[in-house]
């Protein structure tokens, strides 16, 4: 008997690794679902806890709510936990929380948290600081917001960078949004250190190793594709990057999609190979409808790209963490 002959194009997809969540997202998502496991529902989120659609909209039907600002929390339900969100907050959102009497958890990578304490120990040097980054971007509001107004100047291109003025006869120290395209920001860096020969750097890189490795896997995979989809919301910095960086290195069609529903198939017709990424902030079940929409159009062989291996991952908060296990009792 003769094997049925697929009628469907065949498609290679190549799919990048590292991609997807990264340890502070998959923590900051872990202290939302704990959260309700230990305190119940309604647990308050403040601000998106990572920017994803399908993973507020899951977290939402386990019972979280999610407000943009502690006002919109009722004043009876103040002693319910609130979390914030992975991107950080200025200092005036915990300082709001207490004036409330809230109980509140700090979802903010610690990454992110790196970044806040930089700008703390600069300030306290009395440098003048430069932040890198997207103007309003949570994080880059978070960061600013850890000092007082006016002190952190940011610097979103290199036009900017050659423009810049200091304001004071201080020393000068960048800092950067950990969610940067890796060149960008080189580049950025360079200018700066062009004008400004002294300028104090971070100790170590601000931009973090998830960003920087799915960044390399998307390098790698792009040229040797004619397409790539990266899946990630529109408001994702890291998403966006990636899709800049497959473009950059070279992918005719780079684009950036939430879900399989929102595939401009016409872009793909004729198209034999396809790079496949994902935000961190993006889970793999989204990757895999993807995958999925595309096999039922084309016949798919699955390759893996591997540029790094990531085992990091972090501490949840003390209040969620599980108590130590009964010690066990001597045998008589």
């Amino acid at each position: 008997m003769t094997a049925a002959i697929s009628t469907k194009p065949p498609l290679t997809v190549r799919l990048c690794a590292p991609r997807g969540f990264c340890a502070g997202v998959d923590r900051a998502i872990q202290i939302v679902e704990l959260a309700l496991e230990k305190f119940g529902r309604p647990v308050y989120v403040r601000h998106e806890i990572v920017h994803n659609r399908y993973v507020v909209d899951g977290l939402k039907a386990k019972g979280a709510v999610f407000v943009e600002e502690l006002s919109e929390i009722p004043a009876d339900h103040h002693d319910r936990p609130v979390i914030f969100s992975a991107h950080g907050v200025p200092k005036s959102v915990p300082a709001d929380a207490q004036t409330r009497q809230m109980f509140y958890l700090d979802a903010t990578c610690p990454l992110v948290s790196k970044v806040h304490k930089e700008a703390e120990i600069h300030h306290k040097r009395e440098r003048e600081i430069v932040l890198i980054g997207h103007n309003g971007h949570p994080e880059v509001i978070g960061t600013m917001g850890q000092l007082p107004e006016g002190t952190v100047s940011l610097i979103e291109t290199e036009e900017d960078a050659r423009s810049f003025e200091p304001k004071t006869g201080r020393p000068l120290a960048f800092l950067t949004q950990t969610t940067l395209s890796v060149d960008d920001t080189a580049g950025i860096v360079a200018v700066l250190k062009e004008r400004f020969p002294e300028i104090v750097a971070p100790h170590k890189e601000d931009i973090c190793y998830a960003t920087t490795n799915r960044q390399e896997a998307v390098k790698a995979v792009a040229p040797l594709v004619e397409a790539m989809i990266v899946v990630g919301a529109p408001n994702s910095s890291n998403s966006q990057r990636l899709r800049e960086v497959a473009e950059r290195a070279g992918c005719r069609i780079s684009h950036l999609v939430q879900r399989a529903s929102e595939i401009d198939w016409a872009a793909f017709e004729g198209v034999t190979s396809l790079g496949l990424s994902a935000g961190a902030s993006a889970p793999e079940t989204l990757v895999e409808e993807i995958i999925d929409a595309f096999s039922q159009r084309f016949e798919v062989t699955v390759e893996t790209v591997r540029t790094a291996d990531e085992t990091i991952s972090f501490n949840l908060p003390r209040e969620l963490r599980e108590p130590a296990p009964a010690a066990a009792t001597p045998a008589e």
